[in-house]
């Protein structure tokens, strides 16, 4: 398989933020957000492999600046990173006021594909290779973040064995 530059998998939405999308605070509900993401991340993975893929991990979303009703969100996506099966993706989120023209990047994240065939089974990706500053700056990284999520998944499979399916979890 040939490698595919981190660029070719670059996946944009802009939506307006509208009333249905708001809490009592009139700002962006997080989980909305959280959505935007997971969707523009995907269009980046099945882009970059042009296979089905499910999303094997979320890393942590940082909220660092509101999205008020009326502002629009545009959540840009790619692939950063690519290990036998899975793909990294980095997300960037920006709200712009409609009106002023102020952005501010309100989010950032990287979650983890799993390319699959029509059995669900995981298959083989394209590798992806860097150009730009900022790619190489988060393909290099990748590594050691990947390490970081095999280690919270071991983590979170103990805490799924303790707790297990029933409550109160402590019987």
């Amino acid at each position: 398989m040939e490698k595919k530059p981190c660029s070719s998998s670059l996946a944009v939405k802009t939506s307006h933020v509208l009333p249905p999308d708001t809490n009592y605070h009139g700002t962006l509900f997080g989980g909305t957000l959280m959505a935007h993401i997971d969707d523009v991340a995907a269009i980046a993975a099945v882009r970059h492999c042009r296979q089905a893929v499910v999303t094997a991990s979320t890393d942590s979303v940082d909220f660092l600046e509101p999205v008020k009703q009326g502002n629009s969100i545009c959540v840009e996506a790619f692939v950063t990173w690519t290990h036998n099966t899975s793909m990294e993706v980095f997300v960037k989120a920006v709200t712009e006021d409609l009106l002023t023209g102020e952005r501010k990047v309100c989010a950032t994240a990287f979650l983890t594909f799993v390319a699959v065939d029509e059995n669900l089974r995981p298959t083989s990706v394209v590798e992806v290779y860097p150009e730009t500053e900022s790619e190489k700056l988060l393909h290099e990284g990748a590594p050691l973040r990947a390490e970081r999520r095999r280690e919270r998944r071991k983590y979170s499979r103990q805490f799924a064995e303790k707790f297990g399916t029933t409550y109160p979890w402590n019987k």
